[in-house]
């Protein structure tokens, strides 16, 4: 069984045990979050998308962290122009309890 859920404007296909980075989710290490935008759920035989879909993807939060270092790099060639800039994002590491 899995889904497409939707999670910090990202949309993700999720199954249950599965363990996945999002953006950064507000609460603490061990909260419980759930996730109603539910786009599509299939369990092998039944398929429902769209709308009428009334299930929930519950999940627990694993731990926050942040991602590798990205170097923003910008220059103009002959004006003597250099400006570095580095940047790191937070991201939130999900385990998929159940898809309810």
């Amino acid at each position: 069984m899995f889904a497409i859920v939707t999670i910090a404007g990202q949309q993700f296909k999720v199954r249950k045990d599965d363990q996945l980075f999002v953006h950064r989710l507000e609460g603490n290490v061990g909260d419980k979050v759930q996730f109603s935008e539910v786009l599509m759920v299939s369990d092998g035989n039944n398929t429902s998308v769209g709308g009428a879909i009334k299930s929930k993807v519950q999940a627990e939060i694993v731990t926050h962290l942040k991602g590798d270092k990205v170097i923003v790099f910008k220059k103009n060639r002959r004006k003597g122009y250099q400006k570095s800039n580095g940047h790191r994002q937070s991201f939130t590491k999900i385990k998929i309890n159940e898809i309810a």
